[in-house]
Formats: C-alpha cells, sequence, structure tokens
C-alpha cells in the first residue's frame, strides 16, 4: 500500500511530492496538464505588494521558507530555478514616494524597502518620480520547474501522465483505492480544476485568468524587473515577460485579443523602445474569496486532503503550506484556522 497519491502537478502538487520524498513517504502522481497556471506563471517571487506598499499575507516568514526549499530542489534537480534580482516600483507621484518611506519603517517591510530612490533605472522606462527598490525579490523559473520534476517523476516510475477520474476512487476507513492502486491518504493539488472535483468542488476556489505577453526588444537592455501599472520580467537574449492581466470573469485558458491589447497599452505608457510581441500566454489562477490557501481534509471522508487556493502568489506560498499540511496528516499538529478547510464546513453542509 502506497502512503500517498497526488492529484495535480502545479506549484502545489510538487511542493508536497517534494515533503513526502523528505519524509521518506511512497507516493504516486497523477497528471493530465489541464491546468497551465504554473507554467505560465510570471515566477516573481516578491513579499511586498506594490500597489500600497504592504506586506502580502505572512510573507515574509515564507520567503524564509520558500527559498532554502526551491535551492534544495535546484540540487536535486541540478538545474538552475531562482534567478535573483531587485524590483523596481516606480513612482507616479510625491505622494507615492512617502507612502513607500511611510512603509520602509515598518520592521517587517523594511528589509525589502530600500530608502535610496533611484533617479532612473533605464533609458528606455522614464520616470517623472524616481523608482524604490524592493530588494530580496527574484523569479522561479516555474516552466522549467515543472518539466524537470515532472521528468525526475516519470525517471522514478512514480508519475501518471493520465486524468484522475473521481468514478474510479473507492474510500475505505484504512485509506482509498484507484485503479489497482491502494493508499493511506490521497492529496488533491488540482489548482483551479478542483471545481470539478466532486468531494471539494464546494469550496469558493472563484479563479481568475492571468495573461502575458513575451517581448523582444534588443534597445530596452533591461536586467532587473520594474513594476508600474504592470510588470516587466526579462527573460535573457532581449526577452521580456509582460503583465499581468487579471480576468475575474473569463475562465478559458485560451489567450484573448482584449488582454493583448490592454498590456500591449500599458507598456506603450511605460517604455520608449522599439519592441515585437513574440507570444502569449493565458492561465487560471487558483484564488479564494477570502484570498487565503485551502488547506486540510474532507468534513467527511477524513482520507482525502487538500492543498490549493494559492492565488498569484503560489511560488512562495506552495512551499510553507505544503509542509504544515503534512504536519497536519502525519503529526497532528492542527493547520493554521486561516488556511484550514473547516471554516468553509458550513458551506459544505448546504451544498
Amino acid at each position: 500500500m502506497l502512503d500517498y497519491i497526488v492529484v495535480g502537478l502545479g506549484l502545489s502538487g510538487i511542493a508536497i511530492s517534494s515533503q513526502l520524498q523528505k519524509r521518506g513517504r511512497s507516493f504516486v502522481v497523477f497528471e493530465d496538464n489541464s491546468q497551465t497556471s504554473t507554467k505560465v506563471a510570471g515566477g516573481i517571487y516578491n513579499p511586498v505588494i506594490l500597489k500600497r506598499f504592504t506586506l502580502a499575507w505572512e510573507a515574509d516568514k515564507q520567503i524564509n521558507y520558500s527559498i532554502p526549499f526551491y535551492q534544495k530542489l535546484e540540487e536535486e534537480l541540478d538545474e538552475k530555478l531562482l534567478k535573483p534580482f531587485n524590483i523596481y516600483r516606480r513612482f507616479h507621484s510625491i505622494e507615492e514616494q512617502n507612502n513607500w518611506f511611510e512603509a520602509a519603517d515598518n520592521f517587517r517591510l523594511s528589509p525589502f524597502l530600500n530608502t535610496q530612490l533611484i533617479r532612473q533605472v533605464n533609458n528606455a522606462i522614464p520616470g517623472d518620480f524616481s523608482f524604490g527598490k524592493v530588494e530580496k525579490t527574484g523569479a522561479l523559473d516555474t516552466e522549467l520547474l515543472v518539466r524537470t520534476y515532472r521528468e525526475y517523476l516519470e525517471k522514478h516510475q512514480i508519475l501518471k501522465n493520465q486524468r484522475f477520474d473521481y468514478s474510479k476512487l473507492k474510500i475505505s476507513g484504512k485509506g482509498v483505492s484507484y485503479d489497482g492502486l491502494e493508499a493511506r491518504n490521497i492529496i488533491f493539488c488540482e489548482g483551479f480544476g478542483v471545481v470539478n472535483n466532486p468531494y471539494f468542488n464546494y469550496l469558493p476556489l472563484r479563479g481568475n485568468k492571468g495573461e502575458y505577453l513575451v517581448i523582444r526588444s534588443e534597445e530596452l537592455q533591461l536586467k532587473q524587473a520594474v513594476k508600474s501599472s504592470i510588470f516587466i520580467l526579462p527573460l535573457g537574449n532581449d526577452l521580456y515577460k509582460v503583465g499581468a492581466t487579471y480576468n475575474h470573469q473569463d475562465k478559458t485558458q485560451a489567450p484573448t485579443l482584449a488582454a493583448k491589447e490592454k498590456l500591449k497599452m500599458d507598456l506603450d505608457k511605460m517604455i520608449n523602445c522599439k519592441y515585437e510581441i513574440v507570444d502569449q500566454v493565458a492561465g487560471i489562477r487558483p484564488a479564494t474569496s477570502d484570498r487565503r490557501p485551502l488547506a486540510g481534509n474532507h468534513p467527511e471522508h477524513q482520507r482525502l486532503f487538500i492543498c490549493n487556493g494559492f492565488g498569484s502568489r503560489g511560488v512562495l506560498i506552495a512551499p510553507l503550506i505544503s509542509e504544515k499540511l503534512l504536519n497536519f496528516i502525519e503529526d497532528e499538529i492542527p493547520l493554521p484556522p486561516e488556511v484550514d478547510i473547516r471554516r468553509f464546513q458550513k458551506k459544505f453542509y448546504r451544498s
């Protein structure tokens, strides 16, 4: 009998799988490539909400845990996954500058907000009110991570390249069985795909669609990330990722002309050099109604678990929440109430 079945191989599924390996547990992963939010994510790790200069939920704790976690994965996979760089926030007014200095006085924000303003970051990105530098930031190559971790699991013959069929899942007091496999527990890490999961679709996972452009510009010559109304993220070889949009209505995964035009309009306001659009990508972020992760077990089936709902900050959130979930399962350490799905238990019994 296996210890675990894991369904999904995005940031959540990879984090869970890595934690299970660290604990020496046996498991198998099901992945059908139906959800693309991890592969198309910007991958930026940044603990600061740059719209209003506040710390994202528990982000200082998350970044201190997540970076060593990904560094360990780099060693195991023999791949360079992390790219550290500073993020420069373009100010639009004196008031924003003042708000930056005020935020930097906060002891939890001060390690990340540099109080030495930058007059100019790049000739192609004008700024009338200077730039603020966010430190201890960078990006995780999420596409490379998914591809190499998938290859790693295939090599060890613990990856099932197939759609998970909920009708084949059998639940007992001792565990679960699925298509000839038996396991003590099953963890669903399906991203927005959980809306089709009959056991957890009562949870308020709204989802929002994010779209990015990839541009090529020889003139831009940007080495750091810059945030204004949108992000510009250097990819190397004169390529840059530009994004992102947030759409709460459209739940399709196809790129749209409307998002392309919106991003192009914002980019044209931000830079003054030539560029060409070479690609556009889209995915559905698994966002929750209260902007907190979803972790815990099913109200009636104690061997069924979920690890989901990371929204646009999955790079930072996934490693720590995956550890907390396994601490809950294996060591009976209670989950933090703000992430425990028991907060939505009334919705289950009303559904």
